[in-house]
C-alpha cells in the first residue's frame, strides 16, 4: 500500500500535468480561430480555381495538345503519395488518421503491382510511415520552420512535386490531408493532384452552345500552362491550412479530455489519501488507548 507521502506526490504530479493540459487547451483554442478563418477563406479561391480549370480544360481532356498536368502521362504504374501531417503530437488521432489513410492506399496500390513513392510533409507522418515504408519515402519536409504556414512554403512543395513529375519519376500524385469540419470533426481526405481532377460535368458543360461564343486570348493551352502549376500550389496551400485548423481542433479536444481525466484522477487519489490518513489516525488512536488501558 502506498504511503501518504507517495500519495501526496502523486496528487501533486497529476495537478501539475492538469495545469499543462489546461494551458495547452487554451492555447489551441486561441490558435484555432485564426487557423479556421484562414482555412475557410482559402476554400472559395481553391474551388473557383478548380471551376475555372474545368471550364478551360473541358474541350482538351484526352486531346493531343492537352498539358501533361491535365491528361497525365497516359500510364498508371508509379504513384506519388504526398502525405501532410503535423510536426507535433498531443493532438488526438489527427496524425495517425491521415497516415492510416495513406498507408491503406499504398498497400492497395502495391497489392495491384504498382510502384509507390511517398513524399511526407510533417515530422509525425514521416515517423509513422517509415516503420513500414522506409524504402518508399523519397523526400521529407518539416513544417517547424514554416509556421504559420504561408503560400511560399506551399509553392516550395509544389515545385518539388512538379520537378519530379517533369523528370518522369511518377505518373499519378495524390495529396493526403485532414479537412476541417468542426472542433470535433476532422475528415482524412485523399485528393488527386496529377492528373488534375476536374469538377463533375466540366467536360459536358463546355460543349454547350453558350460556350461557342467564348474566345480565349491567349489560347486555352497557354492559359492552362500557367494555371495548372498555380492550381497545384493552391491545392497544396489549402491542404496545409485545413491541416493547421484540424490540428488545433484535434489538440483542443484531446487536451480537454486529458484535463477532465486528470481531474477525475485527482479526486480518486485524494479520496484514497483521505481514507489512508483516516485509517492511520484510527490505528494510532487504538494503539494509544490500548497502551493506556494496559497501564
Amino acid at each position: 500500500m502506498a504511503s501518504l507521502k507517495d500519495l501526496r506526490n502523486r496528487i501533486t504530479s497529476v495537478k501539475a500535468t492538469q495545469k499543462i493540459t489546461k494551458a495547452m487547451q487554451m492555447v489551441a483554442a486561441a490558435k484555432l480561430r485564426r487557423a479556421q478563418n484562414a482555412a475557410e477563406s482559402a476554400r472559395p479561391y481553391a474551388e473557383k480555381m478548380a471551376s475555372v480549370l474545368g471550364n478551360l480544360a473541358g474541350n482538351l481532356v484526352g486531346g493531343v495538345g492537352a498539358p501533361k498536368l491535365l491528361s497525365g502521362t497516359g500510364q498508371d504504374r508509379t504513384h506519388l503519395l504526398v502525405v501532410c501531417t503535423a510536426d507535433r503530437g498531443l493532438c488526438g488521432a489527427f496524425n495517425s488518421s491521415i497516415a492510416r489513410l495513406a498507408r491503406d492506399h499504398a498497400n492497395r496500390l502495391m497489392a495491384e503491382g504498382k510502384t509507390v513513392k511517398i513524399f511526407t510533409v510533417g515530422k509525425k507522418g514521416h515517423d509513422i510511415l517509415r516503420r513500414q515504408f522506409r524504402p518508399q519515402i523519397i523526400e521529407a519536409m518539416d513544417i517547424r520552420g514554416n509556421k504559420p504556414v504561408d503560400y511560399e512554403f506551399a509553392a516550395e512543395i509544389a515545385e518539388k512535386i512538379l520537378a519530379r513529375f517533369d523528370a518522369g519519376e511518377f505518373d499519378v500524385a495524390t495529396l493526403f490531408y485532414s479537412e476541417f469540419r468542426s472542433v470535433i470533426s476532422q475528415i482524412p481526405t485523399a485528393q488527386k493532384l496529377i492528373p488534375a481532377e476536374l469538377p463533375e460535368g466540366a467536360a459536358s458543360t463546355t460543349g454547350a452552345p453558350a460556350d461557342s461564343a467564348l474566345e480565349f486570348e491567349p489560347s486555352e493551352e497557354a492559359i492552362l500552362a500557367t494555371l495548372l502549376p498555380r492550381n497545384l500550389t493552391v491545392q497544396v496551400f489549402r491542404a496545409l491550412l485545413e491541416n493547421a485548423a484540424s490540428e488545433q481542433g484535434s489538440r483542443m479536444g484531446a487536451m480537454d479530455s486529458a484535463t477532465r481525466n486528470a481531474g477525475e484522477m485527482i479526486k480518486k487519489q485524494t479520496l484514497i489519501y483521505n481514507r489512508t490518513r483516516q485509517a492511520m489516525i484510527t490505528k494510532e488512536l487504538i494503539e494509544i488507548i490500548s497502551g493506556a488501558e494496559a497501564l
